[in-house]
């Protein structure tokens, strides 16, 4: 995070969890950053990882884990998903990339 901070860089989680649910779960593992919710999936649909399917015969949905690196511009640098995304390091390297005039890798 500071590394991050240093370079003028904003890190957002967002779940589909309440408000509430987010920050017990930020509390309990030391999360710094905003946790929002998503509770009606907007911001899933229109990134394109939400996932809808039917379990016997149920309407189901949910969201791959997925890290996104967004510009200044609002553009889309860099996608991770699945368990990879789980660690930011990847992440942090393209923001700093980017902080430094770089292209995303």
């Amino acid at each position: 995070m500071p590394k991050l901070k240093a370079n003028d860089t904003v890190v957002l989680g967002i779940s589909r969890d309440s408000p509430a649910a987010n920050g017990a779960f930020a509390k309990q593992i030391g999360v710094t950053f905003p946790l929002l919710s998503d509770m009606d999936a907007t911001v899933m649909e229109r990134y394109g990882i939400l996932q809808k399917t039917a379990i016997k015969g149920v309407p189901f949905e949910w969201a791959r884990r997925t890290t996104f690196v967004v510009d200044k511009e609002g553009i889309i640098r860099h996608i991770q998903q699945g368990t990879t995304a789980i660690n930011p390091n990847n992440a942090v390297a393209i923001c700093l990339d980017l902080a430094h005039g770089k292209k995303a890798k």
